[in-house]
């Protein structure tokens, strides 16, 4: 008989498979990787399918050249999974595969995993070493410790028998024992356990109705203020789960919210593995924790966005913290949404899925109100003496800001001072000032690369571009005129730093973005100097304004949110009220009241004034009328075909190409190509075509017929790609 033809999805920007002879693999091989030469390369591909028929001649095929797994690492549920992320974000399905495997796995050979060794007794050894003399002491007390059979570590017989090593060794020669080698433990330094503080009534309820429903698909929306006990409730809905001997995945938004959760969860979980998943680990690692998922061992899996692909063989309930946040949206490569792959896959296991957020995505409140969701709600700061911060708005038009500080905000911060409790400075743009002028002929130092201005990093005395990375010196002079007065113009964290530095000089500052917490375990050294009182104002971007409690934090002052009021994108509002909302909680989560202090010189626009109620609901309503009237998602759904090129005619002319070529559809409508708002960006330039539909399956079906088209359009010296659901216009 003729052996199997085997389908091999690689990661290659095609939309097909590719079809290899396969003498070794029978049907229960699809999952597993095989290499395979592609072209004068050798490539890693995943067995999607096996057959005995091609649809070329069978003398035209190649054949696998090795198998690398014992058994499939994709399971049948994880395959269909990526099948419709495939075909929802139209993307080659051999490259959404590959991008579901850790890094590690993804090319040959794998790095070697840690395993630690420990030893056991045969069934001929627990009969034999039962009849051993009385005086022999050292045997007698180690046959004591593994008469029952179960593997132990070297620790484990050290603490039976100082001579463990040479009666092993005597017991291996005699078959008495054997020798296992078995992965290293994920969360090897022992920690004691938490105990479970009593819920409030609504915690209680929002547990007990999330539990009633395991085993069966069903989206929740656990929409609590902050400081509500979010995180104690998801703790129990885990407790539930492990009783009941399921797997639970834990999805986050920031690599550094990652420790963090982890400890807490450790810390009420200390006999279970946990395996983290983020893009931040070294690829050993985190193929170590992946594979630990894989085969059971771990049964809480806490991550960012990639590892909503991890394959969990018992899970049975899917958790997303801080839902709304943009970063469980995937920019390149397959552009997907983890939130709602998330919401796809507990559909695919029926489990259920939490969303938690105090202020959730647009989307997913209208869902809730529609029925889709169903929402519990948690009103209250789960400490008894916490409660919501007061938020006051500082007119800027009669407080005049003295390095970035208002009078008012300088008073409460020393009121903090003087009272031995902490601040938070919040201004979300790092950097020391947003760019560089010439005050004599208007010149701005902009990037050569993109359609933006160079940020001014004095300390390191560079001009940096935050979008592709581009650096140069700080100019002596201006460029254009040779002026030698040239300035920052702006704040960012660093000058705002200084600034506090000069003005409470006895005061410990601390900054904390992207650049100060560029270093491994920087931000948890950081988040340990906060907690033990070590600091006393915080200067920090986003990375402070997501998940943190610090109980002695009392003020939050808030600098620069009006620029967001000038955006374009019609979802900046959204995002803006999500982050001061965020940050604002993270003020007076313990027994002293909290006050958030936010500068601007719009003291009446709708946003403030919704904040300062702490009134997320009014706000959703306002914006949802708005979104409805305006036909912005989520009552309308959108895709972007986006070009870049070296000019951006060629990109704007290939769109056009894409555009004619449009299947007709009367239920979607394509809007002309446009420059994006960043034109240049790395050296391409960049433009986009606007596609929409009321209905998302037309929009669909629209979309599966016309990138076929797409991909047969000449493109040389041009890349393009399509955005589903898109983030950004």
């Amino acid at each position: 008989m003729l052996p199997l033809i085997a389908q091999v999805a690689l990661d290659v920007p095609i939309p097909r498979l590719f079809d290899y002879v396969a003498p070794t693999l029978t049907l229960a091989d699809v999952g597993r990787r095989v290499c395979v030469p592609f072209g004068r390369k050798e490539f890693v591909g995943v067995v999607l399918a096996l057959s005995r028929e091609s649809a070329h001649p069978r003398e035209q095929l190649k054949a696998v050249t090795a198998v690398l797994d014992d058994a499939p690492l994709l399971s049948a549920e994880i395959l269909k999974l990526l099948h419709f992320c495939s075909d929802y974000y139209h993307y080659p399905l051999g490259a959404t595969v590959l991008a579901a495997l850790p890094t590690a796995l993804r090319r040959t050979p794998a790095p070697p995993l840690r395993t630690v060794d420990s030893w056991q007794l045969t069934a001929l050894g627990r009969t034999a070493a039962a009849t051993l003399p009385q005086r022999a002491h050292a045997q007698r007390a180690l046959y004591a410790s593994m008469q029952d059979g179960a593997a132990y570590s070297a620790t484990a017989l050290a603490a039976a028998s100082a001579s463990y090593r040479t009666t092993l060794k005597h017991w291996l020669k005699l078959g008495w024992a054997t020798q296992l080698s078995q992965p290293a433990p994920l969360n090897p330094s022992p920690v004691s356990a938490d105990t479970a503080p009593t819920l409030n009534a609504e915690q209680a309820e929002a547990v007990s109705q999330i539990s009633a429903v395991l085993g069966r698909f069903q989206p929740f929306l656990l929409h609590g203020v902050t400081g509500s006990g979010k995180t104690e409730v998801y703790l129990h809905l885990v407790q539930t789960v492990l009783a009941q001997g399921g797997q639970v995945l834990i999805l986050v938004p920031e690599i550094n919210l990652t420790p963090q959760l982890t400890g807490v969860f450790r810390a009420r979980f200390p006999d279970i593995e946990i395996a983290t998943l983020n893009s931040g680990m070294a690829d050993s690692e985190r193929l170590q924790h992946w594979l630990a998922a894989v085969d059971g061992r771990a049964r809480i899996v806490l991550g960012t966005r990639l590892a909503v692909f991890a394959p969990l063989p018992a899970l049975a309930l899917i958790i997303i913290d801080e839902e709304h946040d943009s970063s469980f949206y995937q920019q390149d490569g397959l552009r997907y949404a983890a939130r709602d792959v998330a919401i796809m896959r507990a559909h695919q296991r029926t489990c259920p899925i939490v969303l938690g957020s105090a202020t959730p995505a647009l989307e997913t409140w209208h869902n809730a109100q529609s029925g889709r969701y169903q929402r519990l709600s948690l009103t209250q700061r789960a400490i008894d003496a916490a409660t919501l911060p007061q938020i006051r708005l500082v007119d800027l038009r009669t407080q005049k800001p003295e390095d970035g500080i208002s009078p008012a905000l300088a008073a409460a911060i020393q009121r903090r001072l003087d009272a031995g409790q902490q601040s938070l400075i919040f201004i979300n743009r790092r950097g020391y000032a947003p760019t560089l002028i010439c005050r004599a002929c208007g010149w701005a130092a902009g990037c050569p690369r993109c359609s933006t201005r160079l940020v001014v990093h004095l300390r390191e005395r560079q001009l940096r571009c935050h979008h592709c990375g581009y650096a140069e010196r700080v100019p002596h002079a201006c460029p254009d005129c040779g002026n030698i007065d040239i300035s920052p113009a702006g704040l960012g964290t660093q000058r705002l730093e200084e600034g506090l530095q000069k003005r409470f000089p006895a005061a410990r500052v601390l900054r904390i973005d992207r650049d100060s917490t560029r270093r491994k375990d920087s931000w948890p050294a950081m988040q340990q100097q906060i907690r033990r009182g070590e600091a006393d104002i915080l200067v920090g971007t986003q990375l402070l304004a997501k998940g943190h409690d610090f109980p002695n934090l009392t003020l939050v002052g808030v600098i620069g949110a009006d620029s967001a009021l000038y955006s374009p994108d019609f979802r900046a509002s959204e995002r803006l009220f999500a982050q001061l909302m965020q940050v604002s909680g993270r003020a007076g989560r313990a027994q002293h009241p909290g006050e958030v202090l936010i500068q601007t010189e719009f003291v009446g626009h709708p946003l403030y004034l919704a904040l300062q109620h702490h009134d997320y609901v009014g706000y959703a309503r306002t914006l949802l009328n708005e979104r409805r009237a305006a036909g912005f998602p989520p009552f309308i759904h959108q895709a972007v075909l986006r070009a870049e090129a070296p000019q951006i005619d060629a990109a704007v002319t290939f769109l056009n190409q894409a555009k004619a070529a449009a299947p007709a559809s009367a239920a979607v409508t394509l809007f002309d190509p446009t420059p994006a708002t960043m034109t240049r960006k790395a050296n391409v330039e960049r433009a986009l075509l606007l596609i929409q539909s009321p209905n998302r399956r037309a929009l669909q079906q629209f979309l599966g017929v016309w990138i076929e088209t797409i991909y047969t359009l000449r493109t040389s010296k041009l890349r393009w790609h399509l955005d589903v659901d898109p983030l950004e216009i």
